[in-house]
């Protein structure tokens, strides 16, 4: 099972309002032959991190364009890699785990980029050598949240789901400008302590597997409920 451990980050100067997912697979293959057939073992539980990633672009019958996702590869052979999919710009993604997996079987053949390179392999899929600290510095101008099951509430007390939805609220964000990023981890714990400057805050008292934490954060942010930050 796969246990969350999610960071939250609020950007006040873009004048997008988007939605950024940074996902981790501390055993996630790097490089080489990525095993289709063996996504959850053989992979290092890649399976975690597609459906997160199905997640975090994908509705019903379309893509949300106002969502990237950094997929943090750090199973190996090699260096820690970073894989990033834009919502607006990617094409031929489909919802289905096998075939992202081949998409993402393509990149990792290749050698891995120097970190901080962004290169486009594909329609809005890009490679880069990195950690989550180098996630975290290229948002750098971003307020940052850990979510803590033991922590507030990310939704305000008493706050209720609006009668009729308001998508992309930003009542709660001055100016009017939203960029909200979500770092989360597979069912190894990441160390966030070290992140002075978080805020934490919480999506309730159990952790979710990632995918549904995701989708609860689509929610509350789709249907205008007033956040906690």
């Amino acid at each position: 099972m796969c246990v969350l451990r999610l960071i939250l980050l609020l950007n006040e100067e873009s004048s997008d309002i988007m939605r950024r997912f940074a996902i981790i697979g501390h055993r996630a293959m790097a490089s080489g032959k990525l095993p289709l057939s063996d996504l959850a073992s053989g992979a290092g539980r890649m399976d975690v991190l597609i459906r997160a990633l199905m997640a975090s672009l994908m509705t019903s019958h379309g893509l949300r364009r106002d969502s990237e996702v950094i997929l943090h590869l750090w199973g190996g052979p090699g260096p820690k890699r970073r894989l990033k999919f834009v919502g607006r710009e990617v094409t031929g993604i489909h919802a289905e785990e096998r075939s992202i997996a081949g998409q993402i079987a393509k990149v990792i053949r290749e050698p891995s980029p120097p970190i901080g390179r962004w290169i486009e392999r594909d329609s809005g899929i890009y490679d880069s050598g990195g950690s989550i600290e180098d996630t975290i510095r290229e948002w750098h101008q971003s307020t940052i949240i850990a979510l803590d099951a033991n922590a507030t509430r990310l939704w305000s007390e008493n706050s209720p789901i609006p009668t009729e939805g308001k998508p992309h609220s930003t009542d709660f964000i001055r100016d009017d400008e939203l960029d909200l990023g979500f770092i989360i981890s597979d069912d190894k714990t990441l160390r966030v302590d070290k992140f002075d400057t978080l805020i934490r805050r919480s999506l309730g008292n159990t952790w979710l597997q990632g995918h549904m934490a995701i989708g609860v954060c689509h929610f509350l942010i789709d249907e205008g409920v007033e956040l906690n930050i």
